[in-house]
């Protein structure tokens, strides 16, 4: 399906949800990033991305992915995810 549509936001972000699932973080982190490109995303690939940072030790990118994550939760009207992203950034990277 890519093949012909390769910005298709659908099937970017069920493969990134099966990446996931198998732990291929550096697939996950291409995938989202090419996603989020694409979309108009209502938060919650941020959460993903940053996770998927986290795991591959790029903290300094998982820090922006969450704070991009909390502007766009926030302009979505999403304010639960917004404060899980601000929770997260508080307890895991203040310096």
């Amino acid at each position: 399906m890519l093949v012909n549509d390769p910005a298709n936001t659908v099937v970017l972000f069920g493969l990134a949800k099966e990446y996931e699932k198998v732990g291929h973080d550096e697939k996950l982190i291409e995938i989202l990033n090419r996603y989020l490109e694409a979309s108009d995303d209502e938060g919650n690939a941020f959460g993903m991305l940053a996770g998927a940072y986290e795991r591959t030790g790029q903290r300094d990118k998982a820090r922006e992915a969450y704070q991009r994550g909390i502007e766009t939760a926030q302009r979505h009207g999403h304010p639960g995810m917004a404060e899980e992203y601000r929770m997260t950034l508080a307890g895991n990277y203040e310096d």
